[in-house]
């Protein structure tokens, strides 16, 4: 059981860091944003081509795919989610899933279609109590969720950038009449959040085999993390992101089938009580 709650918590970690970047976006822009499905793939595989590159080194191939990343969240911000600043929120859906379907035909075109495993790149368990041993890859997915999550509250809370966006989110205009580019301090965000999906799609890559439809697949769990845990909110988010990925975990150890259903189940449960609110 202490595995599977082990188990559970890398699953959170994983859903945390991609799931954020929908938060803020939806946060700073009020836009849905389904492109981030496509960020998340993209990051998984331009970690496969950094890898040659490096000489196999996991994390310097990392840190070069989500690098990679930001000129390519910014050409969607630009061309795409820019253009729906507001619009109905109709139109963000269809826009940004229409980007998803293209990246799946790009990702296809260009690294083919069949899955393309990735071997755990440290490789070795650690031993946690009751002579319990976990992937010591696993103990660092859910440390470093942990400090994103840390970083992100001081980076809202202390920078000037944080502050801004901050105000904003309270009232738009009144931070415009200052004569600050609001949109440009969105924009930032926007990549934040989209850097942070390619990450959780390197990190996840190891665990799970890339292919082209893995974006699509994990959007609709990450939408359910974000309505549970609150519109916008960083600390919700972090919270609900790990109690379903424990949801997930305990629920696959009885009936596997039922795992990403009970997400659902929970997501219904929460919109029962609190409707959101857009």
């Amino acid at each position: 059981m202490i595995q599977t709650i082990a188990y559970g918590l890398t699953i959170g970690g994983i859903l945390y860091i991609i799931s954020i970047g929908l938060s803020l976006t939806f946060g700073t822009m009020r836009i849905v944003n389904f492109a981030h499905g496509f960020v998340y793939t993209i990051g998984a595989y331009l970690l496969i081509s950094a890898l040659p590159i490096v000489r196999d080194n996991f994390f310097l191939g990392a840190v070069l795919a989500v690098a990679a990343v930001i000129p390519i969240s910014y050409v969607i911000e630009r061309f795409v989610i820019r253009k729906l600043y507001g619009v109905s929120i109709d139109y963000a859906i269809i826009a940004t899933y229409a980007v998803v379907l293209i990246g799946v035909d790009l990702t296809k075109w260009i690294w083919g279609a069949s899955p393309i495993p990735l071997s755990d790149p440290i490789g070795r368990d650690i031993t946690l109590f009751s002579g319990v041993s976990l992937p010591m890859y696993r103990v660092l997915i859910i440390v470093l969720a942990v400090v994103i999550f840390g970083a992100l509250t001081v980076f809202f809370k202390k920078t000037i950038v944080g502050k801004i966006v901050t105000a904003s989110l309270e009232d738009k205009d009144a931070v415009k009449s200052l004569g600050i580019n609001v949109d440009k301090y969105f924009s930032i965000v926007f990549v934040i959040g989209s850097c942070l999906a390619a990450l959780g799609g390197v990190l996840y890559a190891p665990i799970t085999s890339v292919h082209p439809y893995m974006g699509m697949m994990v959007l609709l769990i990450s939408f359910a993390v974000v309505i549970v845990g609150g519109l916008g909110n960083i600390k919700g988010t972090f919270i609900s992101a790990f109690v379903l990925g424990l949801v997930m975990a305990i629920t696959g150890r009885y009936y596997g089938p039922a795992a990403e259903t009970m997400v659902f189940v929970v997501m219904g449960i929460v919109l029962i009580f609190k409707p959101v609110e857009v």
